[in-house]
């Protein structure tokens, strides 16, 4: 009797682990094949800022089994870096991977999605967009494009570029043609500056035929990458107008509007692995690459406290003149700089003295 009783059991329990094991191709079955092309503002050639578009396509068909397959293309290859998003808004590609700043010249308000002078650094933006509101402010501003955002990835605080000469004053800047992005661009033209915006993998030979005097890009991994440092020695710090730059995924609202409830939520995923893991790669590759371009003879120099007074100065006039006259850029800065100056009372604490003594010894 017993061992009629094990083999009705058991029978049952095989019928059933058969019937899971036939749901799960079924449920697979059940969703569509989505195919997406997403171009990228960065070359190939710029692995780490370049691969965070990789990661989120890797991810997405790692979870989907292949069923959502985004190919991702370097800037040029649809359209020019600086057209990522117009490509999107306009349904040439269902997405793309750039930084917001590159856009403030159809609106000053573009700036807040990746870095403004002086503002949050890649922690706080990364509070401020996942939990203090900022991702419902960007996104109600971004929809009047046709767009959604997504956070992924940030390069925390960048250097401050490669200059051909010393720059000890506020007036050793004026008339320099600088290759600069967002409104660091503005500021320093309060300041002499000539500000040109120049995609990434164009910047090397404006630099080399002199059709430019300084440039800034990333920090030391990128820079390296991209030569810089051979017409240009003088390598400053701290890149004041991009303390904590993020870069987003931005998708065309109704091809999102299409997917499937279980591939957004694959999307948001991916997006956040992405985010995160391309600061964690660039504070591992920062130190070494620049350790070898002092080793190559680079002079790594501080802005003085003049330029850094008077940037600061200049940000904040900016930022009193653009608020007075455009609704969108005030109401998101005003979000903005409260919960900047909150982040900024927390870290002045533990986060500042920890610093402090790590780097002083006091």
């Amino acid at each position: 009797m017993q061992r009629r009783d094990f083999l009705k059991k058991a029978s049952v329990g095989a019928a059933a682990g058969a019937a899971t094991t036939l749901a799960a191709p079924a449920i697979a079955q059940s969703l569509p094949n989505i195919k997406w092309r997403l171009t990228s503002s960065f070359p190939k050639s710029l692995d780490t800022i370049y691969g965070g578009a990789e990661v989120l396509a890797n991810r997405l068909r790692g979870i989907t089994g292949g069923k959502f397959d985004i190919r991702v293309f370097p800037g040029g290859e649809i359209v020019p870096g600086l057209q990522a998003l117009d490509a999107v808004q306009q349904g040439t590609v269902e997405c793309c991977h750039t930084c917001s700043y590159y856009y403030v010249g159809k609106d000053k308000t573009f700036g807040f999605g990746t870095a403004i002078p002086f503002g949050m650094t890649a922690r706080q933006m990364n509070a401020w967009v996942y939990y203090g509101g900022g991702q419902k402010l960007l996104d109600e501003f971004y929809s009047n494009y046709n767009v959604l955002s997504f956070p992924g990835g940030n390069t925390g605080t960048q250097m401050g570029g490669w200059w051909r000469k010393e720059v000890k004053t506020v007036a050793d800047l004026k008339g320099i043609k600088m290759r600069i992005a967002g409104l660091g661009g503005t500021v320093f033209s309060a300041l002499g500056v000539v500000p040109q915006q120049i995609a990434g993998g164009d910047i090397y030979p404006a630099l080399e035929k002199g059709t430019i005097d300084a440039a800034e890009w990333i920090g030391p991994y990128d820079d390296e990458k991209l030569g810089f440092y051979k017409v240009a020695k003088n390598y400053y710090y701290p890149g004041w107008w991009e303390p904590g730059p993020m870069i987003h995924f931005f998708v065309n609202k109704a091809e999102w509007a299409k997917l499937p409830k279980e591939y957004q939520e694959a999307f948001h995923a991916a997006a956040a692995e992405a985010n995160v893991t391309m600061m964690a790669e660039y504070d591992h590759k920062n130190p070494a690459a620049l350790a070898k371009l002092m080793q190559s003879g680079v002079k790594v120099k501080e802005f003085s406290p003049e330029i850094m007074k008077a940037s600061y100065k200049a940000a904040i006039d900016l930022y009193a003149e653009e608020s007075a006259k455009n609704p969108a850029f005030k109401k998101i800065y005003t979000d903005y700089d409260k919960y900047r100056r909150t982040q900024a009372a927390w870290f002045s604490l533990a986060e500042r003295r920890m610093d402090e003594f790590l780097q002083t010894g006091k």
